[in-house]
């Protein structure tokens, strides 16, 4: 249960301790779970007091994670038409998505996320991951004709940044209450369309977008989002005769250099 506060009185009455014995074991638990590189157990003293635990990552072992990725999507089989790149495979291992959850977890270590958003379909494995990790839901937008098991919803029209065409998006009125801290999640982004539209969705429902995740970016012209981070950059189609080059994202910046309080890197 991360960023969850447990009372020192769920671990007595499940173990059958004295308190004073669970806070020395919980201190013996923070010191592992730092040196380990799992996450930051937070003890909090007190009558209401407990144990929260977050998650994180080294940037030591992010690195290792993120270029096995890289030599994994370098791959000219993987190119699509319009210049998208097939990632299904790597996005449908649980392995690879707990990373993936826990390198986005690190960057918000110190934010209120109070729900995870995404686009149907592909993105919904990795913001079940990052939702996992965060401890919040997450919520699906979809594109296209209302279903009637959506309930009452809100939809905004909104261009696409590869074809320049309105599109239709929609959520669920139910699923998102207003005036939440959301993190934006996705597989993949050229020019941000999508990305945009989901932000301008976030605004009828009151929503403060905290930030934007992507497993990969793609080479875009004019791109309509500016503020985010990927763990990957992907080139297709090259003016060099190359079909494919992947290099790293902004991750390391942005994870690990670019907020106060960000834990240490080895």
């Amino acid at each position: 249960r991360p960023r969850t506060l447990i009372p020192l009185t769920f671990f007595a009455n499940r173990y059958s301790s004295a308190k004073s014995s669970i806070s020395e074991d919980l201190a013996i638990l923070k010191k592992t779970l730092k040196e380990r590189g799992i996450g930051i157990l937070e003890t909090i003293p007190g009558a209401a007091g407990g144990a929260k635990f977050y998650p994180y990552i080294l940037e030591r072992e992010a690195d290792e994670f993120v270029n096995r990725m890289l030599k994994a999507v370098n791959d000219e089989t993987r190119v699509l038409p319009g210049g998208y790149v097939y990632l299904s495979d790597l996005l449908g291992q649980p392995s690879i998505l707990r990373k993936i959850g826990r390198m986005v977890a690190t960057e918000y270590l110190n934010e209120d996320i109070q729900a995870v958003m995404t686009a149907a379909t592909k993105g919904i494995p990795l913001a079940s991951a990052v939702a996992e990790q965060l401890n919040v839901p997450f919520v699906i937008v979809r594109s296209g004709e209302n279903k009637v098991t959506e309930g009452p919803t809100v939809s905004v029209n909104y261009l696409t940044g590869s074809s320049n065409h309105v599109e239709k998006m929609e959520l669920s009125r139910r699923s998102l209450p207003t005036g939440y801290n959301i993190l934006i999640v996705d597989d993949f982004m050229k020019a941000g369309g999508t990305i945009n539209g989901m932000k301008t969705l976030a605004k009828e429902f009151d929503a403060d977008v905290k930030g934007v995740a992507v497993f990969a970016e793609g080479r875009a012209n004019h791109r309509q989002v500016s503020d985010f981070t990927s763990l990957l950059h992907v080139d297709t189609n090259l003016d060099s005769g190359e079909v494919i080059k992947v290099r790293l994202g902004n991750y390391k910046e942005n994870i690990f250099r670019g907020k106060e309080n960000r834990i240490v890197r080895n």
